[in-house]
């Protein structure tokens, strides 16, 4: 295991010291492999049944936060495919923050407990990204550049991925 949390450091310092050029991306996908979407997306598919959300809402969450990469880190320490922060994950029982079955358990039991104190999908969204005491404050999304674009770019990947035929109704299932 040090082995992979070495390798995580010495990409975020390629990240961080060569900024977005190609030649970083293309080192970062060598290094890193490409990750196994078949597999994410029956991980995915089985927590978002066990927590009774949508699994187009939990799949969007993980393209917004990971862009599919179990091994994504962001400047802040948010590890893994739904970007949890380490005490975060430690509070959900998540060990490995980059092994994908703990890291979307714990990250959709969390989304589940979002949706169930807000009862929102756009709300629960918000607090995901801005956390819960921020929509409580605001009493809504709350006002910061960042979390507005995470909202809009969230629901819209979800409206595409849940479309009800031609009615472009959000399925009812993200809500119990």
């Amino acid at each position: 295991m040090r082995v992979a949390e070495d390798l995580q450091i010495v990409l975020a310092r390629v990240e961080r010291l060569a900024g977005d050029s190609a030649d970083v991306e293309r080192f970062t996908r060598l290094v890193r492999g490409a990750p196994d979407r078949r597999a994410i997306d029956a991980v995915v598919s089985a927590n978002a049944a066990a927590y009774s959300i949508d699994p187009a809402l939990v799949r969007s969450i993980v393209e917004a936060e990971s862009g599919f990469d179990p091994r994504a880190i962001s400047p802040a320490g948010a590890r893994g495919l739904m970007q949890l922060m380490p005490e975060t994950a430690r509070s959900l029982g998540v060990v490995d923050a980059y092994d994908p079955s703990e890291n979307v358990r714990g990250g959709t039991r969390y989304l589940r407990g979002l949706l169930d104190r807000f009862g929102d999908v756009r709300l629960a969204v918000a607090a995901y990204n801005a956390g819960p005491s921020a929509v409580e404050r605001f009493g809504g999304v709350p006002p910061f550049p960042e979390t507005q674009r995470y909202v809009r770019r969230v629901l819209a990947r979800y409206r595409q991925l849940s479309k009800d035929g031609a009615s472009g109704v959000l399925k009812p299932a993200t809500l119990r």
